[in-house]
């Protein structure tokens, strides 16, 4: 009979074995790794320019031959080195009209900061043993979603664990951190 595993740390019992090079690395040398890709508002184009991009979108997701998963996660924004810069230049500034508006700025920042404001993020997400075979499988997504005017970069080590923290952690950010680098 198996003991299961009582720990409260998720360490203990996710089978991962670290996160290097971009990559999820799991028991049996399987990796999980994938694509970054950045945002883009369609909806600001002209009908047939958004038309091109969809139908460019379903031709690459039916030439895909490998299981993968579409992940969207969000990251906490961090603004808090604008928001020093805004106080410092709040300080120097002595025009009372500057200073209004500078507050202003501040007052906007904090209300950002305040109500947990997030950046969504969305990944193509797929396993491999077969480092060539994963390079490979980077590159085709890379260049198939470049066909479809959408950037893309494979996932860095800080990208995994954002989406390990959003799922394991319900999409509450901690400080902690949910994995131990290698």
């Amino acid at each position: 009979m198996a003991t299961k595993n009582r720990s409260k740390y998720t360490e203990d019992w996710l089978p991962l074995q670290g996160i290097s090079g971009g990559m999820a690395i799991l028991p049996g040398q399987l990796k999980v790794t994938g694509v970054k890709i950045a945002p883009r508002n369609i909806f600001i184009l002209d009908e047939d320019s958004q038309q091109n991009i969809l139908i460019a979108l379903k031709n690459f997701y039916n030439m895909i031959d490998f299981e993968f998963w579409l992940v969207v996660a969000d990251r906490p924004v961090d603004i808090s080195v604008y928001m020093s810069h805004l106080q410092l230049l709040y300080n120097e500034t002595t025009n009372p009209a500057i200073r209004k508006l500078i507050n202003e700025d501040i007052q906007k920042g904090n209300n950002f900061v305040n109500n947990n404001v997030v950046d969504t993020e969305y990944f193509i997400l797929f396993k491999e043993k077969n480092l060539e075979a994963l390079q490979k499988k980077v590159r085709m997504l890379i260049n198939g979603l470049a066909g479809c005017g959408l950037t893309a970069s494979q996932t860095s080590n800080e990208d995994i664990r954002i989406i390990l923290d959003n799922f394991l952690n319900g999409g509450n950010t901690t400080d902690f951190g949910t994995v131990m680098p290698l």
